[in-house]
């Protein structure tokens, strides 16, 4: 095994040359990097809701299997009903995470001869879902409608277009409307990934294909759990002709263990609660708009443009932004630099999560502490 260790350890210092080396940190500080965005993962009051739905249900113990073998329920299937009428879905097929189900979605879907179109910042778990697939795939410039037109005139067999709706990076939403009319034009299904909208977007937290009124247009959705919801797992929100297709095609679905049902109480009870939070949203549409204002007002700042919790300063090279993070944990701020590949060289950044629960003047003492340390490196 010796050249399998030598192997090993050359690609941890390829990473560290870099200065892309990743290593596991504990959370401490001001949260501005999570993605509890209204503050659910830490609301006493929702945990308890959940206790309650447990005890009142009795939902004890591990699911023991799969969906197809033993791990199915009423209570499963109860939930995917609520979450697909909320969502006004037709359908609705749980999983386990959002990368489970963007990969078996698309892995199993589009086959040899179809082709995929794909907004170039789509996440990984779509890249990962359609190199396992048989399809060909193409991407398109990020938003833009002309480039994804022009792939969708070249493409061979039945055509996919797959975007986020609120990307995780950049934090910036997609034009849907537009691409859902593209895609009626060309006879494409539109799949959805609304993993960072869920919760947040929409005058009850919905989605952004809900807010639009367009579900009709859109082949799937994926929305997750494990971000504004304060949970864990998934779901694809489709046909019941699609969710039949995914319970005998999907591998993901087929030979994973199912959620435990005291899984499944969070996100029903998610779904109860989440609607309601209306003045945690309205606090964090202030605080969006406080970061944006008071970065626009400086020369020497590049905050991407978002109207999303998710914003980025732009910071270049690896090196420069792993300093700068550095520099905000120790003053007391959880935030994380984003490196490249995961962005593109060039395009570094500290990303920040704002949330309900965060304050003015944290968000404030953020912002300054930013353009302290910025304006020392730069110097």
């Amino acid at each position: 095994m010796d050249a399998i260790r030598r192997y090993i350890r050359s690609k941890i210092a390829d990473r560290q040359r870099e200065d892309n080396f990743r290593t596991l940190r504990l959370v401490g500080g001001i949260d501005f990097t999570s993605n509890d965005y209204i503050g659910l993962a830490r609301d006493t009051a929702f945990h308890q809701m959940v206790e309650a739905e447990i005890a009142a249900h009795q939902l004890q113990g591990g699911s023991t299997g799969s969906r197809l073998l033993s791990g199915n329920s009423a209570y499963a299937e109860q939930l995917e009903s609520t979450i697909a009428d909320f969502h006004r879905s037709q359908a609705a097929l749980l999983f386990n995470s959002g990368f489970d189900a963007n990969y078996g979605l698309l892995s199993a879907l589009p086959y040899k001869g179809d082709t995929i179109i794909y907004d170039e910042l789509v996440h990984a778990s779509i890249h990962d879902g359609m190199k396992a697939g048989k399809a060909n795939r193409v991407a398109f410039h990020h938003h833009d409608l002309a480039d994804l037109e022009a792939k969708l005139k070249a493409a061979t067999g039945l055509r996919y277009v797959v975007t986020e709706s609120l990307f995780s990076m950049d934090g910036d939403m997609a034009p849907l409307r537009e691409i859902a009319a593209l895609c009626t034009a060309y006879d494409a299904g539109l799949i959805v990934d609304e993993a960072h909208a869920t919760g947040v977007i929409g005058a009850r937290g919905e989605g952004l294909v809900n807010q639009l009124g367009i579900e009709d247009l859109v082949l799937a959705r994926v929305h997750t759990f494990s971000k504004a919801l304060g949970g864990h797992g998934a779901v694809i929100l489709c046909s019941d002709d699609l969710r039949d297709f995914l319970i005998n095609y999907c591998r993901p679905f087929i030979f994973s263990t199912a959620m435990p049902l005291h899984s499944l109480a969070a996100i029903r009870v998610a779904y109860d609660y989440f609607p309601g939070l209306d003045d945690r949203r309205k606090h964090l549409q202030e605080l969006i708009q406080l970061l944006q204002t008071s970065f626009a007002a400086s020369e020497n700042m590049h905050l991407l443009k978002s109207d999303s919790p998710i914003q980025s300063v732009i910071i270049p090279g690896n090196a420069a932004v792993k300093h700068i993070a550095s520099q905000l944990q120790q003053d007391g701020y959880d935030v994380r630099a984003i490196l490249s590949p995961t962005v593109p060289r060039g395009k570094e950044r500290i990303r920040i999560c704002l949330h309900s629960h965060n304050t003015r003047e944290e968000v404030q003492g953020l912002i300054a502490a930013i353009a302290k340390h910025t304006t020392v490196t730069a110097s």
